[in-house]
Protein backbone atom coordinates (compact mmCIF):
# COMPACT_ATOMS: atom_id res chain seq x y z
CA UNK A 1 0.00 0.00 0.00
CA UNK A 2 1.58 3.42 -0.87
CA UNK A 3 2.15 6.08 1.62
CA UNK A 4 2.88 9.32 1.25
CA UNK A 5 3.26 11.16 5.04
CA UNK A 6 4.85 14.69 4.84
CA UNK A 7 6.21 16.55 8.25
CA UNK A 8 8.35 19.60 8.76
CA UNK A 9 5.59 22.53 8.78
CA UNK A 10 5.10 24.99 11.41
CA UNK A 11 5.18 28.69 11.98
CA UNK A 12 7.51 31.18 11.27
CA UNK A 13 8.60 34.28 10.65
CA UNK A 14 8.71 36.04 7.39
CA UNK A 15 12.14 35.18 5.65
CA UNK A 16 12.70 32.03 7.96
CA UNK A 17 13.14 28.75 6.53
CA UNK A 18 11.56 25.40 6.52
CA UNK A 19 12.18 21.88 5.65
CA UNK A 20 9.31 19.86 4.83
CA UNK A 21 9.54 16.21 4.37
CA UNK A 22 7.96 13.69 2.56
CA UNK A 23 8.93 10.08 3.84
CA UNK A 24 7.58 7.44 0.44
CA UNK A 25 6.36 3.45 1.63
CA UNK A 26 4.63 0.95 -0.68
CA UNK A 27 6.01 2.20 -3.57
CA UNK A 28 9.19 3.11 -6.17
CA UNK A 29 10.00 6.41 -6.82
CA UNK A 30 13.24 6.66 -8.46
CA UNK A 31 11.65 5.84 -12.04
CA UNK A 32 8.90 8.51 -10.93
CA UNK A 33 7.77 12.19 -10.77
CA UNK A 34 7.27 13.61 -6.99
CA UNK A 35 5.65 16.87 -6.60
CA UNK A 36 5.00 19.13 -4.06
CA UNK A 37 1.99 21.26 -3.79
CA UNK A 38 -0.03 24.16 -1.43
CA UNK A 39 -3.65 25.09 -0.43
CA UNK A 40 -4.17 28.26 1.33
CA UNK A 41 -8.09 28.70 2.38
CA UNK A 42 -10.40 29.72 -0.34
CA UNK A 43 -7.49 28.69 -2.65
CA UNK A 44 -7.24 25.83 -5.42
CA UNK A 45 -4.28 23.59 -4.91
CA UNK A 46 -1.19 24.64 -6.68
CA UNK A 47 1.98 23.04 -7.96
CA UNK A 48 5.25 24.07 -6.07
CA UNK A 49 7.67 21.94 -7.20
CA UNK A 50 8.29 18.94 -9.32
CA UNK A 51 11.42 16.53 -8.93
CA UNK A 52 11.93 13.94 -11.63
CA UNK A 53 13.33 10.63 -11.86
CA UNK A 54 16.61 10.20 -10.35
CA UNK A 55 16.31 13.61 -9.63
CA UNK A 56 17.99 14.91 -13.04
CA UNK A 57 15.69 17.86 -12.97
CA UNK A 58 13.74 19.84 -11.12
CA UNK A 59 10.76 22.73 -11.67
CA UNK A 60 9.37 25.13 -9.60
CA UNK A 61 6.30 27.45 -9.72
CA UNK A 62 7.69 31.14 -10.71
CA UNK A 63 6.34 32.26 -7.02
CA UNK A 64 8.82 30.08 -5.26
CA UNK A 65 11.82 30.06 -8.06
CA UNK A 66 14.89 30.79 -6.20
CA UNK A 67 13.47 30.54 -2.27
CA UNK A 68 12.66 26.85 -2.70
CA UNK A 69 14.03 24.21 -3.14
CA UNK A 70 13.16 19.61 -3.80
CA UNK A 71 16.02 17.38 -3.25
CA UNK A 72 15.44 13.32 -2.64
CA UNK A 73 17.50 11.08 -0.56
CA UNK A 74 16.16 7.78 -1.80
CA UNK A 75 18.36 5.69 1.15
CA UNK A 76 15.49 7.44 3.77
CA UNK A 77 12.95 6.91 1.23
CA UNK A 78 12.15 10.91 1.16
CA UNK A 79 11.18 13.65 -0.80
CA UNK A 80 12.47 17.07 0.99
CA UNK A 81 11.13 20.71 0.06
CA UNK A 82 13.83 23.42 1.99
CA UNK A 83 12.15 26.60 1.75
CA UNK A 84 13.93 29.61 2.34
CA UNK A 85 12.90 33.47 2.84
CA UNK A 86 9.46 32.40 3.36
CA UNK A 87 6.76 34.95 2.77
CA UNK A 88 3.07 35.72 4.46
CA UNK A 89 1.97 34.48 1.15
CA UNK A 90 3.62 30.94 1.01
CA UNK A 91 1.52 30.17 4.25
CA UNK A 92 -0.86 27.23 3.10
CA UNK A 93 -0.95 23.64 4.03
CA UNK A 94 1.60 21.86 1.63
CA UNK A 95 1.21 17.99 -0.14
CA UNK A 96 3.57 15.97 -1.19
CA UNK A 97 2.39 13.98 -4.54
CA UNK A 98 3.65 11.17 -6.56
CA UNK A 99 2.77 10.46 -10.30
CA UNK A 100 2.92 6.43 -11.45
CA UNK A 101 4.33 7.84 -14.63
CA UNK A 102 8.14 9.37 -15.17
CA UNK A 103 9.31 11.36 -17.88
CA UNK A 104 8.08 14.93 -18.03
CA UNK A 105 6.98 16.26 -14.54
CA UNK A 106 4.34 18.83 -14.52
CA UNK A 107 2.72 21.07 -11.85
CA UNK A 108 -0.33 19.77 -12.53
CA UNK A 109 -2.43 18.01 -10.16
CA UNK A 110 -4.06 15.74 -12.51
CA UNK A 111 -0.78 13.97 -13.31
CA UNK A 112 -0.54 12.97 -9.53
CA UNK A 113 -2.00 9.49 -8.06
CA UNK A 114 -1.22 9.08 -4.67
CA UNK A 115 -1.09 12.14 -2.40
CA UNK A 116 -0.26 12.35 1.49
CA UNK A 117 -2.70 14.14 4.10
CA UNK A 118 -0.28 17.68 4.25
CA UNK A 119 1.40 19.71 6.84
CA UNK A 120 0.86 23.05 7.77
CA UNK A 121 2.90 25.70 6.52
CA UNK A 122 2.02 29.44 8.45
CA UNK A 123 4.09 32.44 7.78
CA UNK A 124 3.71 35.72 9.74
CA UNK A 125 4.66 38.84 8.50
Amino acid sequence: QVHLVESGGGSVQAGGSLRLSCAVSGYTYSDKCMGWFRQAPGKGREGVATIFPGGSRTSYADSVKGRFTVTQSYAERTVYLTMDNLKSEDSAMYYCAAATHGGSCWLVRSEYTYWGQGTQVTVSS
